[in-house]
């Protein structure tokens, strides 16, 4: 794989696996702060990563792309990595080349999904990345290599959304916005396996069309009705009982007009550029609750018993990472402006190396 010629390492830095690297890699780095068209650079001869303790050297076959490595490109996110220049990529499916200290029980060459160290700028957007090794987790058979690049985050943010933090029940009313975007798609099948009703918003009828082939059992098309009343009249002006929001901004404000009494609003992102802004008052006279939520302040143990449960449902076919397009690696920067534009049903993905499969259709 890659262009790089592959040689023996001994003796890399905190490695416990003379781990098989390249001599140099094909990286996507940001260069500076902006649009993702004006600030990515294709490097031919980018030095690979190196494992630290508690990290994994992964082959990269194919990447996962999300609204936060465009917002890397612009410095908005939290997490954005402080040196120029950096490699993003939060999510990978990828093969194991060798790992750093205190890992154990990985073979070289096993197929494995992963959240990214791209904090550190040693993302998924390269032939070679570290993923974290207490969220590197086997591939399940039959799962594509796109598929898998866009399973864990989506699918553990939603599940500790709805059941760790939301405590979704069955029969209750759940409300997902951005509900055609990555996270969104993920939400939707999960309330569905929960056995809640799921209204969704999308912003277009080919977007609602998505949304209903997910399960949604009622779509409202933001962009022409109001989501708070329509949520209300879909609900015989109870609400929604839980309300999931990656958008922000006025979505969040929306979500405030529309939840039930002890209603939660399960806080996920800003897709909107802005955070939802809490007016405390307003909550505790309308005696709801606001719940942050991130999937990644939880030990090994908690995320396998997750993995566990959510392939179990995949396995049913309850389900399914959905992406819209699997892109060859030098199309990175159209990926992510089409992202930022809100073109894009459900996941992207980056095929890094040519033999990424993609899903089965379905």
């Amino acid at each position: 794989m890659g262009r790089g010629r592959r040689r023996p390492t001994v003796g890399r830095p905190c490695s416990r696996s003379s781990p098989r690297s390249l001599d140099a890699m094909r990286a996507w780095q940001t260069t500076k702060a902006g649009r993702p068209m004006d600030v990515l650079s294709l490097n031919e001869e980018a030095p690979p990563p190196q494992p630290y303790p508690g990290t994994v050297l992964l082959d990269v076959v194919a990447a996962g792309i999300g609204l936060p490595d465009a917002f890397m490109c612009q410095g908005s996110y939290h997490l954005t990595p402080r040196e120029l220049p950096f490699t993003q990529g939060q999510e990978v499916a990828g093969r194991v080349a060798g790992w750093g200290e205190g890992v154990e029980g990985r073979k070289i060459g096993d197929r494995v999904m992963a959240v990214t160290s791209f904090f550190t700028g040693a993302g998924s957007f390269a032939e070679q990345c570290l993923g974290l090794d207490e969220f590197c987790l086997p591939v399940p058979e039959g799962m594509s290599d796109a598929e898998a690049a866009g399973f864990l985050i989506p699918f553990h943010t939603a599940f500790i959304a709805l059941v760790t933090r939301g405590k979704v029940e069955a029969g209750e009313t759940l409300l997902v916005i951005g509900a055609a975007g990555g996270t969104g798609q993920a939400a939707i099948q999960v309330g569905k396996a929960l056995g809640a009703r799921v209204i969704a918003t999308a912003g277009s009828p080919e977007r609602a069309d998505f949304c209903r082939s997910l399960g949604a059992d009622h779509v409202i098309d933001h962009r022409s009705e109001d989501i708070a009343e329509a949520v209300r009249a879909a609900t015989g002006g109870r609400g929604a009982d839980a309300i999931y929001d990656p958008v922000g901004g006025e979505a969040f404000q929306s979500a405030t007009r529309c939840v039930a009494h002890e209603g939660r609003i399960l806080a996920i992102g800003f897709a909107s550029g802005s955070w939802g802004r809490t007016d405390t008052e307003h909550l505790v006279y309308n005696n709801y609750s606001v719940v942050g939520v991130i999937p990644t302040h939880y030990d090994r143990a908690f995320k396998e018993r997750t993995q566990e449960q959510l392939l179990a449902w995949w396995s049913e076919g309850k389900l399914r990472t959905r992406i819209d397009d699997l892109l060859a690696f030098e199309a990175l920067p159209d990926a992510l402006e089409r992202l930022v534009a809100g073109g894009a049903k459900g996941k992207l993905a980056l095929a890094v190396d040519p033999s990424a499969t993609a899903p089965a259709t379905r």
